[in-house]
């Protein structure tokens, strides 16, 4: 039934239907990456579930929960269309996230918040910027009427953390100025205003009592934030992501311009340095990714566009699980347990999918990754399974390499036989319980 049957010490006398050798190599919980971006219907030019899910399950992430935006969901008929959409095409598990937005508010929408519950949507995803045109941002009364509208329900409120006065007016600013260079995203667009925005969530959050929680966190002013509230008893989480553990936006940005263009954008070294410090003190909960590749020649590079006009968005499923092998384990920045921990266990409990997901106990889903945490590589996004081939990792060798990625028992991935499985293959998860993942922590 794809679930963990037990474990013994000697295999001898088991009846198996396929043998897989992993001596030698670290088998893990299926990674969960939370953060994805697959886009579908008539946004199928980018990355959709057929690639995104592939890259996935070639970088050992066994499930995503996706993104409300591109198609937006935002009611339960919403939800249905996307379903529809996604159903044939993922090779790994997948959960949804579920939306609101200010539109929402202001047309007296937000009863859909509990049909979207009912269809097991892992979180609610709030924008404090502008996104995309079927996505409005909240303003901060807005974003406070659905904070009180979700608290009674306990399912956890993601919020893209910037204050759009500061970041609106710095990038104009600029912009009039004449910048064009790559670090002049990173410029206009302020540590200040992840800082005044994570302030406001965590007022709101202490205010109303729901459970809020920052996606891509990218400043050292967010661990501090976060890590004091936290203290004081707030019910708040914070992801972060793979590119703000290693890009600094003065390098990064100068090398690879638009495509290193982000939001939040990437930061500087003592914000490498703090991320990596709320990772192991539990500050910073679990990895994403924020997975949002845009097309290259149309979006990124197009005749005439600059940085300002190319779309902030790069992929990350693929290389998630290597980075934090290479870069966090063999670097010494992890133990095993908080790669575990920051990799699959503490997703699951957020989303909602624990035990079933991020657990490798008797009864869990049969999901493992397998990695060779000896194997170097060199990142070449022509070799990745995205649909978009450019990543700001181009060209970064890579310690720890993904052998073998197994969902529910079969195996989906391996790197010699590449994708084993078609797909479909995946199956839609809900969200199993509401469990705060405070609960589970100690500081």
């Amino acid at each position: 039934d794809g679930k963990i049957a037990g474990y013994v010490n000697d295999s001898t006398g088991v009846v198996a239907k396929t043998t897989i050798d992993c001596q030698g190599y670290l088998v893990l919980p299926g990674a969960i990456d939370g953060h994805t971006h697959f886009n579908e219907l008539e946004f199928s030019d980018r990355e959709g579930f057929l690639t995104g899910s592939a890259a996935a399950a070639a970088g050992g992430v066994t499930t995503v929960v996706d993104m409300p935006d591109l198609p937006a969901v935002r009611s339960a008929a919403q939800f249905d269309r996307k379903y529809a959409a996604v159903k044939d095409k993922a090779y790994i598990d997948y959960g949804f996230w579920g939306g609101m937005t200010g539109e929402d508010v202001r047309e007296g929408w937000t009863d859909r918040i509990y049909e979207q519950i009912d269809r097991g949507v892992c979180s609610f995803k709030l924008y404090m910027t502008p996104s995309v045109p079927t996505y409005p941002r909240v303003d901060d009364a807005e974003m406070l009427e659905l904070f009180y509208k979700l608290a009674p329900t306990g399912i956890p409120i993601g919020i893209h953390a910037e204050n759009f006065i500061i970041a609106d007016y710095y990038v104009k600013k600029l912009q009039r100025e004449g910048r064009q260079d790559g670090p002049a995203w990173a410029e206009a667009r302020k540590r200040l205003a992840e800082r005044v925005a994570i302030q406001m969530v965590i007022s709101f959050a202490e205010e109303t009592g729901a459970r809020a929680h920052i996606v891509h966190m990218s400043t050292r002013d967010g661990v501090e934030l976060i890590r004091d509230a936290k203290r004081r008893g707030v019910s708040i989480t914070a992801e972060t992501c793979p590119h703000y553990l290693r890009l600094t936006a003065e390098d990064a940005m100068t090398a690879f311009g638009s495509f290193a263009k982000i939001a939040p954008p990437l930061r500087s070294e003592e914000d490498i340095a703090a991320l990596w410090e709320g990772l192991r003190d539990g500050t910073v909960d679990f990895m994403g990714t924020d997975h949002a590749p845009y097309i290259v020649a149309t979006e990124k590079q197009a005749p005439g566009m600059d940085i300002w006009t190319s779309l902030p968005g790069i992929p990350g499923v693929e290389t998630l699980v290597p980075f934090m092998v290479s870069e966090g384990l063999n670097q010494g920045r992890l133990s095993l347990e908080q790669l575990v921990r920051v990799t699959s266990r503490h997703s699951a409990i957020h989303y909602g999918l624990y035990p079933k997901k991020g657990s490798m106990e008797v009864g869990a889903d049969a999901d493992f990754t397998v990695i060779d945490e000896s194997a170097s590589w060199v990142v070449d996004p022509e070799r990745l399974h995205s649909k978009a081939k450019y990543t700001p990792f181009q060209g970064l060798q890579l310690t720890g390499k993904v052998k073998q990625t197994i969902l529910r028992g079969q195996v989906v991935y391996d790197d010699v036989q590449d994708l084993r499985v078609p797909p479909g293959t995946g199956q839609y998860v809900p969200r199993q319980s509401v469990q705060r993942l405070e609960r589970w922590l100690k500081y």
